[in-house]
């Protein structure tokens, strides 16, 4: 079968399409026919070797991991002797980050306890958009959030997938919204129900002065001095992903000043599949659609993870491995 091969750390442009075994899954796995697989921060995080502690887990010199791809939609073409919540021809979506990635191939095992069944009424390229950006919105806005109806909200990065996913997350709540990012992304942001955008690149967010009950931010580029003055008393702030050092700077000076302040400033742990029957849900009821930028074919993959990490995309970027 076809992959995108990763041999050794560095920019995307070292990626390679090559040929492999195709899997066989074992009793407690199924075999996924990988129709979309979309990239994310997972991927680019990966491929570079960056943060440092990715190579705490995956290999100090030489990724252990030789498949990236996390997020995947497709079919079930074979079943373990022991598994029984799935059979063939089922069509399902997950998120492979703690199974051993895979997901940029034509064919992956999956154990059964991760998987879920595709919403029928949506296709396989938006299925793919949704396990890691759309739990990411929900365990961050929802659970670890608590988000209530009259609160402020702020999204920094609010057009990539977790920022698009999240303000449709937030329509069932009476609030305000305010997304963050670049010029260009505006109109889509409006589009979707935001009702304020900021352009990062005119306006500071953590200097004009506002000040909200909940922020989620994507980016983490500024002081933690600077988000904690954007909170509300007893205000929330809860990043989900950024450098090492900002987030070790809000994991423990965030704690301090939650200490004295009793402002909350966290990182969110994501939690990969947790919920995803939830998203499975909003999907079904019509509440929530990805913004999907593609789908693009499998050989541009890599130029598609250097265009993630340059963080122009709109939505969550798609590619169709096969049809």
């Amino acid at each position: 079968m076809k992959a995108i091969i990763l041999k050794e750390y560095g920019l995307p442009d070292i990626l390679e399409i090559g040929e492999v075994a195709k899997p066989i899954p074992n009793d407690k796995e199924v075999l996924v026919k990988i129709h979309s697989a979309s990239i994310n921060d997972w991927d680019w995080g990966l491929v570079r070797g960056k943060p440092f502690v990715i190579r705490w887990f995956y290999g100090f010199k030489k990724p252990k991991i030789n498949i990236p791809g996390v997020d995947i939609s497709g079919k079930i073409e074979a079943v373990g002797d022991k598994v029984s919540s799935f059979k063939i021809g089922d069509e399902i979506y997950c998120d492979l980050a703690e199974s051993g990635c895979g997901g940029f191939a034509e064919y992956v095992c999956v154990p059964e306890n991760i998987v879920s069944k595709k919403p029928s009424n949506i296709s396989f390229n938006d299925a793919s958009a949704l396990p890691h950006a759309g739990l990411v919105a929900l365990q961050g806005l929802v659970k670890k959030g608590k988000v209530k109806s009259g609160q402020r909200i702020l999204i920094n990065g609010a057009g990539g997938g977790v920022g698009t996913l999240g303000i449709q997350i937030l329509k069932s709540y009476e609030l305000k919204v305010t997304g963050v990012d670049s010029g260009d992304k505006l109109d889509l942001m409006k589009s979707l129900g935001f009702d304020s955008v900021i352009d990062y690149k005119k306006v500071d967010f953590t200097d004009n002065g506002e000040k909200y009950d909940l922020i989620l931010d994507t980016k983490s580029n500024r002081s933690v001095f600077k988000y904690a003055r954007s909170l509300k008393k007893n205000g929330t702030y809860i990043t989900v992903g950024g450098s090492i050092y900002r987030l070790l700077e809000i994991s423990l000076v965030g704690l301090l000043i939650s200490l004295f302040t009793g402002k909350k400033l966290s990182v969110l742990i994501h939690k990969p599949n947790e919920g995803l029957d939830q998203i499975s849900k909003l999907v079904e009821r019509g509440q929530i659609k990805p913004v999907v930028d593609g789908p693009y074919g499998f050989d541009k993959i890599p130029k598609l993870i250097q265009y993630f990490g340059e963080g122009e995309h709109r939505g969550k970027i798609v590619v169709e491995i096969t049809k």
